[in-house]
């Protein structure tokens, strides 16, 4: 099983911060390093520093780590035009020598747009914005190297383009779809994704959108068996029932409410949650969402202890 580290630096966190959360991950030999993509804090912190754009962060991380993934779990498709998000994702994935991946959503978190004056449309017209998002920026990549692209949407038009630069990893990034939708959702990760994600959700309502992505999948004659499956969790790893309770109360948790619905417990008691999660959703991947940046000792405790025990 894939251990990606997984991070919310809107919540308060400066590159500087980052850096060293993602060396810690490297040097611990976890899979990736990914980062959410929010302009505002959410809950009771002060969010100081204030945030820092997503694929700025992943591109001069590119440059500090040499073995790790890196990549947007997800970018809100409201925050960037598809054609200059194409360019950027793809002039990292050069700095980084084919290192990274792009999760892209439709975004929900309605505040932050109106704190940054970025426009929030309905629900329906976000999907409909993700949809051409997704289909120009896999088009662009895709476009063989001396053709041109073009695309006429409703929400974008690409004409006669170069379709440059080229990302390392051909024929494109890795693209990863997730959420809860129970149509649109699953015929977009089909279409379009390599990966499909759900996030702070059970095995049992996991394990139901992983069926939906399938059966959307045989739909247009797509082997299900060629996306990868993940899942995102809050951790609070520690090696007594003592670190477990520390480390729920460092990040505003109760650790009952924890261990029901997210990664909190014991070393033991979670290589036992994982196996049980691996046993009803068929995941190959996840994604620990660490919410202390401070806290690296657990990044470390969780690869010497826990990793160890799912290979």
């Amino acid at each position: 099983m894939d251990l990606r580290i997984f991070t919310e630096p809107q919540q308060g966190a400066s590159y500087d911060d980052l850096l060293r959360v993602a060396k810690a991950t490297e040097d611990a030999g976890y899979d990736a390093f990914f980062r959410s993509d929010h302009y505002l804090k959410m809950g009771d912190v002060s969010g100081e520093p204030g945030p820092t754009d997503a694929w700025i962060t992943l591109a001069g991380l590119a440059r500090e780590t040499s073995r790790i993934k890196l990549g947007t779990l997800v970018n809100s498709a409201t925050f960037r035009l598809p054609g200059p998000l194409a360019i950027a994702v793809a002039q990292v994935d050069q700095m980084s020598g084919g290192r990274v991946e792009l999760g892209l959503g439709a975004g929900w978190f309605e505040t932050e747009h109106a704190a940054y004056g970025i426009p929030f449309p309905g629900v329906r017209e976000r999907f409909d914005v993700l949809e051409e998002q997704l289909e120009v920026i896999t088009g662009l990549w895709r476009t063989l190297p001396g053709d041109r692209y073009s695309f006429g949407g409703s929400h974008y038009t690409v004409t006669d383009s170069p379709a440059l630069p080229k990302p390392v990893q051909q024929p494109h990034v890795p693209v990863i779809v997730g959420g809860h939708g129970p149509k649109r959702t699953p015929a977009l990760a089909a279409r379009f994704a390599t990966e499909f994600n759900v996030a702070f959700s059970s095995p049992e309502v996991s394990a139901t959108q992983f069926e939906r992505v399938g059966a959307a999948c045989r739909e247009i004659g797509r082997d299900p068996a060629e996306l990868v499956y993940s899942v995102a969790n809050t951790i609070a790893v520690g090696r007594d029932d003592a670190e477990v309770a520390a480390r729920c109360q460092a990040i505003g948790r109760k650790v009952d409410e924890l261990r029901a619905d997210g990664l909190a417990g014991t070393v033991s008691e979670i290589v036992d949650r994982l196996g049980q999660w691996r046993e009803k959703t068929g995941i190959t991947r996840i994604y620990l969402q660490l919410l202390d940046l401070g806290d690296i000792e657990q990044i470390e405790l969780i690869a010497a202890e826990v990793a160890p025990q799912l290979r």
